[in-house]
């Protein structure tokens, strides 16, 4: 029997507020401004946005997925930064494997991207080799031999932190959030002996790039799938992190699709800052396109005498 396919689809859109402001009254109060990236086309969506700014753009990184062959491959959408214009789309990452979460940042004179790639079983840093941050090369693995998803790394106190979920059964990777440090980007890294440091479908895999907030305490978006995947994002606050102690505030303010879209009402998964904008992602539930999906796959099954 043909089991029916997901039919979650997603929507990136850019708010012209910073992370460090984004609440459900903000976000609210901005969706009329929100400028949202292009509909990719039939049985593609965009999801997981991360950003960079250079010179007079933003450059947008994303999953793309394709139902058609179950897995998604990495996009770079330009825009004018003076007024969102869009200038088009790259595909700068595809593997035989499913990629996604393709955080990108600047350290040290080098541009780096470490995108979910869990179905390698690795945790991998890559760095840019072109100036127009089209080509990638891997550089190393950061935590090999396990189904690491969405890692997000920040540098803050004199520490590289990296917070992340693992792949498993039961939704494990839904309601188990883990951490690692290193002296350095490249490593060794060491996860934390108290792993995972909180199980709670309400907010544990990451959902966005770490932040400091303006009080200065370490702050991560995370998923709150307590009503289904990628349902909302609320945020955990880190008061104390250490190699030895991790203390967690978990706010109890709840970001929906709602809040941004008409359309896309059915969840929001990613919150990740950028300067004074944040890139966001939203889902709707796509039934009839579901089924239009499952009876083509009956036809042609059909066609070849399956």
């Amino acid at each position: 029997m043909l089991k029916r396919p997901r039919t979650d689809f997603w929507q990136v859109g850019v708010v012209p507020v910073p992370v460090e402001d984004l609440d459900a009254r903000a976000l609210s109060a901005a969706r009329e401004r929100i400028t949202w990236l292009p509909d990719p086309g039939p049985w593609r969506y965009l999801a997981d946005p991360f950003g960079l700014v250079r010179g007079d753009a933003l450059h947008v990184f994303v999953e793309a997925y394709d139902y058609r062959v179950k897995r998604a491959n990495l996009e770079r959408h330009e825009f004018s930064l003076a007024d969102l214009t869009w200038r088009g789309v790259t595909t700068v990452l595809d593997k035989p494997f499913h990629l996604s979460y393709p955080q990108v940042f600047e350290h040290d004179g080098e541009t780096w991207m470490v995108p979910e790639s869990y179905q390698a079983g690795e945790i991998a840093l890559y760095r840019a080799t072109d100036a127009s941050l089209d080509r990638w090369e891997r550089d190393c693995a950061l935590l090999g031999g396990l189904p690491g998803a969405d890692a997000s790394l920040i540098e803050h106190g004199g520490r590289w932190w990296m917070f992340y979920t693992l792949v498993g059964a039961g939704a494990r990777d839904q309601r188990e959030l883990h951490i690692a440090h290193a002296p350095a980007l490249a490593g060794p890294w060491t996860p934390l002996a108290a792993n995972p440091v909180r199980v709670n479908r309400d907010g544990a895999r990451p959902a966005g790039r770490p932040f400091v907030a303006h009080d200065g305490v370490l702050t991560l978006p995370v998923q709150d799938s307590s009503n289904g995947y990628g349902g909302a994002t609320r945020m955990l606050r880190f008061p104390v992190l250490t190699p030895e102690r991790v203390v967690i505030e978990a706010g109890a303010e709840r970001l929906t699709g709602d809040l941004a879209s008409d359309s896309h009402t059915a969840g929001l998964h990613t919150l990740s800052g950028c300067g004074a904008l944040t890139l966001i992602d939203v889902k709707r539930i796509d039934r009839s396109r579901g089924r239009q999906w499952l009876d083509f796959k009956r036809r042609l099954r059909r066609l070849m005498g399956a």
